[in-house]
């Protein structure tokens, strides 16, 4: 059995007749596209695409961070610069 990382499901068959509904009955919640009762896609709106997209970028930002507080460091003065 497949996990299904949603609270709501649609079939592949009812995305197509109902789209608009579909994504209106979701309230701006992630859907799951079944086929023959297996998750095979994931719709999202915008709006939660890209609040994924901006905590990814957190995430990559934050690891960084983490990497480059170990050093090497560099030693300048402001007349370096």
């Amino acid at each position: 059995m497949d996990t299904v990382l949603s609270h709501f499901t649609v079939s592949v068959t009812e995305l197509k007749r109902n789209y608009a509904g579909i994504l209106k009955q979701a309230d701006q919640g992630p859907v799951a596209v079944l086929n023959h009762n297996r998750p095979e896609a994931y719709l999202l709106p915008a709006v939660h695409y890209e609040q994924l997209m901006a905590h990814l970028e957190d995430l990559e930002d934050a690891k960084l961070a983490h990497e480059r507080a170990q050093g090497p460091f560099v030693e300048v003065t402001l007349d370096d610069l």
